[in-house]
């Protein structure tokens, strides 16, 4: 469709849309915002697809681009909407908030596997989209079609993988092949030389080729990263897929799919940066590979031998209760026992004895951004208690007790101390300033996900509450009862 002119009150459907994916992510921005952001981007998602249905589909060359569909297209075609919304629907109706960084490794894997098809489509029948004469794809449909078969594949084997270590189907540990650099940046410059190639030469081999390593390259950067690296790892299978999607709607001419895919695609790149930057860590250090790679031998099984402080239910109900003002600080541990629901019903029940309750969440804390966020939001946790770690980090050495629930590195004082740690430099939340630490464990027998040990579990302020997590805080609740 290179060449054709929109008519205007098309190009004016998108803007439209365009301008409800802006509104959209800035409503997504903040959590009091965040269901109004979601139903904006419904709408602006909506005017898209109509449009785009209705005006705009691949057509034999010469003939008109706006003429209407036919019903028997036309049906395909909402028959397979009505399937895919089905389906949207029973899983976002069944899914565990605690499963929701699963969720979206899924669907990142769906646009990454969407991208290559309608590249491969665009392939194999050039002239039904309009990017070809006498059947010699445009040199810069092309690099755009390559380019998104390219990313989409990567994005795809990427996601499933980023899947399987959510899922708990591989480990999370890093999985570190031998002369892993040197495989992957030999096969992203064999990418490279095959797009270039591809400019010149249309051959099937080509294109099929660089899909292929392409598909390969994706497995092959994210095994050997680490679950303490899922958060950036989301966001960065994020910002392919937009590139993805944008670069498919170079090849379609479509403007709205320019349009979404950008926006995803700069977002889920400045959302990389801001993970990152939280961890103290460059995005090359995370694709190098991950957290815990060469954690140090002993770390978990050492912790075992050292002095501790152990306390029970009633002792963490006593010293809340009495306590000015508490901070909860929830991690992983949190979502896997699906907590959320009676730490609220705790926090309710302090503040009910006069005590000042906040919540203090750490950028990476979970396994995908904004994770901690949504399960409190899940528990309806009133919004203005919660509170980002630059926000809040000063009030910790003012607060009485500073309850951790199942967060291990994100309060490890060693990334401030230990130039010898793998979380050197990182930020975390100073919760050892609290007068007294309630840390909630399984059990002393394991390190967090970057592989050590934490000295918090030691100091003379803390008390170590081993338990499942939801179990504690529910005999935590019995106790203020």
């Amino acid at each position: 469709m290179h060449g054709a002119a929109l008519p205007s009150w098309v190009a004016l459907a998108y803007l439209l849309a365009g301008g409800c994916f802006i509104l959209a992510l800035r409503g997504l921005s903040s959590p009091e915002s965040s269901r109004r952001g979601n139903r904006i981007g419904m709408a602006g998602m909506a005017i898209a697809v109509a449009t785009t249905l209705l005006y705009y589909h691949p057509r034999p060359s010469g003939e008109n681009p706006f003429k209407l569909l036919n019903m028997g297209t036309a049906a395909e075609i909402l028959g397979a909407i009505a399937i895919g919304a089905a389906i949207g629907i029973v899983t976002a109706r069944r899914i565990a908030m605690t499963a929701m960084p699963q969720l979206v490794a899924a669907f990142h894997s769906l646009v990454g596997m969407a991208a290559v098809l309608v590249a491969a489509a665009a392939y194999l029948n050039p002239d039904a989209f309009g990017i070809a004469v006498a059947g010699q794809i445009h040199q810069v449909s092309r690099i755009e079609m390559s380019l998104g078969a390219a990313i989409g594949a990567i994005t795809f084997s990427g996601s499933v993988i980023a899947f399987l270590k959510l899922n708990g189907n591989m480990s999370g540990k890093p999985i570190l092949l031998p002369a892993r650099h040197v495989i992957n940046l030999g096969t992203l410059a064999v990418i490279l030389g095959l797009i270039a190639y591809f400019v010149t030469d249309q051959s099937a081999w080509v294109f099929f080729t660089l899909t292929a390593l392409a598909f390969l390259i994706g497995f092959l950067l994210i095994i050997p990263i680490g679950g303490a690296d899922m958060p950036v790892v989301v966001s960065m299978l994020n910002s392919y897929s937009g590139w993805a999607a944008a670069a498919m709607g170079f090849t379609l001419q479509n403007t709205a799919m320019i349009i979404t895919g950008a926006l995803v695609g700069s977002s889920g790149a400045i959302l990389s940066y801001i993970m990152c930057r939280a961890m103290n860590r460059s995005f090359v250090s995370v694709i190098a590979g991950g957290f815990g790679g060469d954690a140090v031998a002993g770390g978990a099984a050492g912790a075992i031998d050292r002095p501790f402080k152990r306390g029970s239910a009633e002792d963490a109900a006593f010293l809340m209760s009495q306590a000015e003002q508490v901070i909860i600080v929830p991690g992983y541990g949190m979502a896997v026992a699906q907590a959320q629901h009676a730490l609220r019903e705790m926090a309710d029940l302090l503040k009910k004895e006069g005590v000042s309750v906040k919540y203090a969440i750490h950028p990476v804390a979970g396994r995908m951004p904004g994770h901690m966020n949504v399960l409190l939001a899940e528990a309806n946790v009133p919004y203005d208690e919660v509170f980002e770690l630059e926000d809040i980090n000063s009030e910790f050495a003012r607060t009485d007790v500073a309850f951790v629930i199942g967060a291990n590195d994100v309060t490890n004082p060693a990334a401030k101390t230990d130039k010898s740690s793998p979380i050197y430099g990182m930020p975390v939340l100073d919760v050892e300033k609290a007068k007294t630490v309630l840390f909630i464990k399984r059990s002393m027998g394991g390190a967090g996900y970057a592989g050590v040990d934490n000295e918090l579990f030691y100091r003379d302020n803390t008390m170590m509450l081993l338990a499942d997590a939801k179990k504690m805080v529910e005999e935590i609740v019995k106790a203020l009862g």
